[in-house]
């Protein structure tokens, strides 16, 4: 039922010595309180515990309320408390008493500290919220988050957890072991900045390889280049793809209909080692990093790429977030150019993670911002049905920022790329 749920944790109590070791003195607080605010008292349960290592011992206890409950427990050795109080809100709001409750029976503890959640739960006419939260680097000293009215799907393929959750801001949105990966309503922040930037330079891809991707956001947009005669996507996880083909036509509009892609499933890494094709674009649409796929962002694989490229072709990928993962950014692209001539880190905002996020495009000749003004604004407009990138964009997206610009700037004692050519000015 619809409620109010309250929880606090109290620290560095002061004056309220009594409260913490007095059941009596705690039982008859919150009695009192309780029935002030207007709730009302049904029963209640009150348990002192002994002495400990000659400390006094807590209390713990509840009051059982017609509303639901006011629970409390104490612990004296650490000059701390817990309070959970829950009101029902079926029939009448009984939030603003829960609330003052709550208020009068923290200020009786004198905290020096406290900490306060408060979770509103459903109702028939509205489903419960579930928070969910991300950390945005290894440290987790750095975390955001969405609410979700919805989980529509939660299960274990071989290789991870796929997760498809009802997202007020976003609609649906797909997670996947516990990171966000793609969403309908921001989808094209990412696939169309992934994807446009670095076909638009080279300018008349024609074959394209996708390693992940498996939502097929990515392929929906590069498939808007008419140039375009096929499209592989090296997914390792067909769950992923069945999940994205029931539920996420909104991300990739009908995709997997199209008979220039064609849908590969197993480890991208083995694919690129065995295949004879060749490529003109390469995209790696990747989970992050420190997740299975943490190998195709090395130099050694890096390497394996430069055998199935076309001459003119490059790669693009994301490098994670420069601001909460700088290191790994500088790692990523210094890798890059241990083998590719050309490397182009470029960057935005993406909402679905959180934060500017990093990418790069690499490559033994081409230059993404070398491109012609006309033939840039040629090659856009020809493009159907964008939402972010545009002419103007193509630029904004290499202009770093200094601190990033700092961050993946070559050092003076860098090895030479593989197949290196002169740079070009």
């Amino acid at each position: 039922m619809q409620g109010l749920h309250l929880t606090a944790d109290l620290y560095d109590c002061r004056g309220a010595d009594g409260l913490l070791t007095d059941a009596a003195a705690l039982a008859e607080l919150c009695r009192r309180h309780t029935i002030g605010v207007g709730l009302t008292l049904v029963d209640e349960k009150w348990h002192p515990f002994p002495p400990y290592n000659g400390q006094p011992g807590g209390v713990t206890g509840m009051l059982l309320l017609a509303e639901s409950h006011l629970a409390v427990h104490t612990w004296p050795e650490r000059s701390a408390v817990t309070l959970d109080v829950y009101v029902c809100n079926f029939t009448t709001d009984n939030s603003s008493k829960a609330e003052a409750l709550l208020r009068e029976i923290v200020a009786a503890f004198e905290p020096g500290r406290t900490e306060i959640h408060r979770l509103q739960r459903g109702s028939e006419q509205r489903p419960p919220a579930e928070t969910i939260l991300e950390a945005l680097n290894d440290a987790g000293d750095a975390v955001y988050g969405y609410t979700s009215a919805e989980r529509v799907l939660a299960r274990r393929s071989p290789y991870q957890t796929i997760e498809l959750m009802r997202t007020p801001r976003f609609g649906l949105t797909l997670r996947i072991d516990g990171h966000f990966m793609t969403s309908e309503g921001e989808e094209f922040f990412y696939h169309e900045c992934l994807v446009h930037p670095v076909a638009v330079a080279h300018g008349a891809p024609r074959q394209v390889l996708i390693i992940g991707g498996g939502d097929g956001g990515a392929a929906e947009e590069v498939l808007k280049h008419r140039s375009v005669e096929r499209v592989v996507m090296a997914e390792l996880d067909g769950e992923v793809v069945e999940v994205a083909k029931a539920h996420l036509q909104r991300v990739h509009h009908g995709v997997f209909n199209d008979p220039r892609l064609e849908v590969r499933i197993g480890d991208g890494l083995a694919y690129v080692a065995q295949t004879a094709d060749r490529f003109d674009l390469i995209l790696l649409d990747l989970t992050d990093p420190e997740t299975p796929a943490g190998s195709l962002y090395a130099e050694a694989f890096f390497r394996s790429l430069v055998r199935i490229m076309n001459p003119g072709a490059a790669i693009v990928l994301h490098t994670g977030t420069p601001v909460f993962e700088p290191q790994q950014v500088r790692d990523i692209v210094a890798q890059l150019r241990r083998v590719f001539a050309q490397v182009h880190p470029f960057g935005l905002y993406i909402p679905l993670y959180g934060a500017y996020w990093g990418f790069a495009v690499a490559s033994q000749t081409l230059r993404p911002r070398a491109i012609d003004a006309v033939a840039l604004q040629q090659r856009v407009a020809a493009l159907p049905h964008l939402r972010y990138y545009n002419a103007e964009v193509h630029h904004a997206l290499f202009a770093l920022p200094n601190y990033y610009r700092d961050l993946v700037q070559p050092s003076a004692d860098a090895a030479a790329p593989l197949c290196a050519l002169p740079a070009l000015a």
